[in-house]
């Protein structure tokens, strides 16, 4: 019953309307609109993933190349959808590698730790034993994770999951006009070919 309630809410925050692109990707209008965290004509191309989500893990290779390749007028970045206390969790251990400034170096390795060779992120002698081996301090590890800025940033990730009306992951944002579910994107190559289009939407529209 909580969840019931927890998505009739989810819709009255961000109501969505769903439209047929151009180039034939499915995609979602976000109203209202969502604010970006760039500036001037830089268009905001957003992934809400889990690291618990295998999906997200096998798009992760084809993500990265396809990131690489981006003009310099888009701007990437990761937000960890949050539904419930265990995605929390793991969006605490995002931030959390974010804060200690190690997120680029392990973030893929962290991935093949959970899909690959069963790492639990909820088993605390595990994370340690994971963290130790790849030259972090569990004990200061923790303490981040409990951080203010930690809480913060997992609060707000935990709203924007909501505004954005995401309900499953791996899903696009580009702009904070549009979104991309991996239902709508078919498959992983379609997913990031109709976030592709949706950027030159944007571009269009900033000229």
């Amino acid at each position: 019953m909580r969840k019931i309630v927890w998505l009739f809410g989810l819709f009255l925050v961000a109501p969505l309307v769903a439209l047929a692109q151009a180039g034939g990707g499915k995609f979602s209008e976000l109203k209202p609109t969502q604010p970006v965290s760039v500036e001037g004509n830089k268009i905001e191309v957003i992934e809400f993933f889990w690291y618990g989500c295998p999906h997200c893990y096998n798009l992760e290779p084809l993500l990265m190349t396809w990131v690489k390749k981006l003009p310099p007028d888009v701007q990437f970045r990761r937000v960890p959808a949050v539904f419930n206390p265990r995605w929390e969790h793991d969006a605490e251990i995002f931030y959390a590698f974010d804060a200690l400034g190690v997120l680029d170096k392990v973030h893929e390795p962290f991935f093949d730790a959970i899909h690959r060779d069963g790492l639990r992120t909820d088993n605390p002698e595990a994370m340690a034993q994971w963290l130790q081996k790849h030259g972090i301090d569990p004990k200061k590890f923790n303490e981040t994770m409990k951080s203010f800025t930690v809480k913060s940033r997992t609060g707000r990730a935990k709203q924007m999951s909501v505004a954005y009306g995401i309900d499953g992951t791996p899903a696009f944002a580009v702009q904070g006009k549009y979104t991309v579910s991996a239902e709508q994107g078919g498959s992983r190559e379609g997913m990031l070919q109709t976030v592709s289009q949706l950027v030159e939407v944007v571009r269009k529209g900033n000229k």
